[in-house]
């Protein structure tokens, strides 16, 4: 079928919906639009699916939401007759429609027989997580679009272990989602559904208390935090999200008594009114919090997004101004508080490890080995750090330390298993309560980590190509740079292509061997002097994405060789 035999599809089988009706009406003789909408159906895969909110097959909306549960009903329905018993959790952020496609998701459950337990109001994805394990449910529902612009939502599914979907499963819930029409989605009475306890509304009680007692467990310097934390300041930004109010309990519990929050933005808004976007990593999306920091003189500035599964933070430099640390130099600097601080009270494991993204930096590295640990890499995607929790917990070849990804993604315990907010927050404050009894702020520990192991500089570039010619354009861009890659970039030799889609590893004088991680279109470029570049479409969003790292002794050099590599290496997405 295609696009415009979708549309008018639509318009004949929607026909009882007059919303729907009157916003695909309203769009007659577009013909651009028209295609966006229907061209494709929205993708799912294992980050579930992502979009535009409105009417289409490739658009969020109650019609794909329904279809999609209804496939992932489907499956557990084949399986074991105790997964419909242990039912389904489900949570949602701020985002427009997130509580109306929460409870369509729930009612879609409950009318396949399965149980279906509802958050009464916003959660973080990490208590998502962790609340599939502690009820030992079957599978998790996420409605979020995590720090997208306000005209997005999402939809993802975790399995019984806590983590987002692996591969397989996700094939396996997309198969079940094409063999149903949309109609074949129905939802259940929502008084029935409850009556017949299919349908139950879970508090703070049933899992929030339980969570943020475990979480207090991941403290490095409880004793430190009955002192130093009363003398700390902190101002706080959810940004209109869901890290509100477990943020800023976790904060209070370990003994931070002065947290300011950015009021502006501290209800949930779904629009994201204060913010263009409401990304920590956008500088912009601090303004707020920056303005107040410097009114009430805090020490440490962080915000969290919507689901709160992601953390910015802005430390004052040398000269007394707030400085926005990136991902990579967050999960550094926590790592390194976290391993000076064992080492030093004597509980750092022989058999310790840190897990990072492969598009992360190579000083998390340096760190964990300089402490006897291992430094593991993953693909990008939480899933696949909590995979290899899940393989040390089996084994019991390793004890997890951290795993981060650059996309400022932190994670310090195995309750939950998927990047955490609430759980990076508390390290957050308790690393710079650490530093300020040293007589340092964070950005200090960063520049003593920089002259211990060399200074690291990374720089991420994206480029979104939306639409059908989009998708199309990235293709080509990967296909051309398998077929062609460059001997030599920014002045560096390349050293290695690591090409994850094949699963090798082609050295510069043709000597093949197998990469070592899953499946992925990937490109990776080992570059002499320890630089590399890594290129790869975005799994969630209609970008292409350039990670470009090096490293030197002095700061200058790594500076200026990064800008040279970057420019160099923009050329490949030409």
């Amino acid at each position: 079928m295609d696009y415009k035999e979708a549309y008018q599809s639509w318009l004949h089988d929607f026909a009882d919906d007059p919303k729907t009706v009157a916003e695909l009406e309203a769009i007659a003789g577009d013909e651009k639009e028209i295609e966006d909408r229907f061209y494709t159906e929205l993708a799912f895969g294992t980050a579930g699916m992502r979009g535009v909110l409105g009417a289409g097959t490739n658009r969020m909306n109650l019609y794909n939401v329904r279809r999609a549960t209804k496939g992932l009903a489907d499956l557990i329905n084949e399986g074991d007759p105790s997964l419909k018993e242990r039912g389904v959790v489900i949570a949602y952020d701020s985002r427009r429609m997130s509580p109306e496609f929460a409870l369509s998701s729930a009612l879609v459950l409950a009318h396949e027989g399965i149980h279906a337990f509802l958050f009464d109001e916003l959660r973080p994805v990490p208590i998502l997580s962790y609340a599939v394990r502690k009820l030992h449910t079957a599978a998790g529902i996420v409605i979020t679009a995590s720090h997208n612009p306000p005209q997005y939502n999402g939809y993802k599914v975790y399995g019984e272990d806590g983590a987002q979907m692996p591969p397989e499963m996700a094939d396996q819930v997309l198969a079940k989602i094409r063999a149903n029409r949309y109609q074949d989605a129905v939802e259940m009475d929502e008084a029935e559904a409850k009556a017949a306890g299919l349908l139950k509304i879970i508090g703070h009680e049933e899992v929030d208390d339980t969570y943020i007692a475990q979480e207090k467990t991941l403290s490095i310097r409880p004793d430190l935090m009955k002192t130093a934390g009363k003398e700390l300041k902190i101002v706080y930004t959810p940004i209109h999200g869901s890290g509100n109010k477990p943020v800023r309990r976790i904060l209070k519990e370990i003994g931070i008594e002065q947290v300011f929050v950015v009021k502006e933005q501290e209800l949930p808004d779904p629009n994201f009114s204060t913010v263009k976007v409401p990304n920590p990593e956008d500088p912009a999306a601090f303004t707020l919090a920056m303005k107040l920091a410097d009114e009430v003189g805090a020490d440490c500035v962080f915000g969290t997004d919507p689901d709160c599964d992601r953390v910015g933070i802005a430390v004052k430099d040398d000269e007394g101004k707030y400085y926005l640390m990136n991902g990579n130099q967050i999960g550094s600097t926590l790592l390194y508080y976290i391993l000076t601080n064992r080492k030093e009270q004597g509980v750092l494991p022989a058999n310790g490890a840190v897990i990072k993204s492969v598009v992360s930096t190579e000083l998390a590295r340096k760190i964990a080995e300089s402490f006897g640990l291992v430094c593991f890499d993953t693909l990008t995607g939480f899933k696949w750090i909590a995979n290899m929790i899940e393989k040390f917990e089996e084994t019991g070849s390793h004890t997890f330390q951290f795993g981060f990804e650059e996309s400022y993604g932190f994670l310090s315990s195995t309750f939950v298993r998927d990047k955490d907010g609430v759980n990076a927050s508390l390290l957050i404050a308790e690393a710079a309560a650490w530093a300020k009894t040293r007589g340092q702020t964070l950005y200090d520990v960063l520049q003593e980590i920089y002259k211990k192991y060399g200074y690291y500089i990374d720089k991420v570039v994206s480029v979104t190509l939306p639409g059908k010619d989009g998708v199309a354009k990235m293709q080509s861009i990967m296909k051309n740079l398998r077929a062609n890659p460059p001997k030599e970039l920014g002045g560096h030799k390349v050293l290695a292509v690591r090409d994850y889609l094949a699963s090798t590893r082609t050295a510069a004088d043709g000597t093949v061997t197998p990469a070592d991680l899953p499946v992925s279109d990937v490109l990776y470029f080992e570059l002499d002097g320890g630089a590399w570049v890594c290129i790869r479409p975005s799994g969630t969003e209609p970008k292409i994405k350039l990670y470009v790292n090096t490293c030197a002794p002095a700061r200058e050099d790594a500076q200026k060789d990064n800008e040279q590599l970057v420019e160099a290496s923009k050329q490949l997405m030409a």
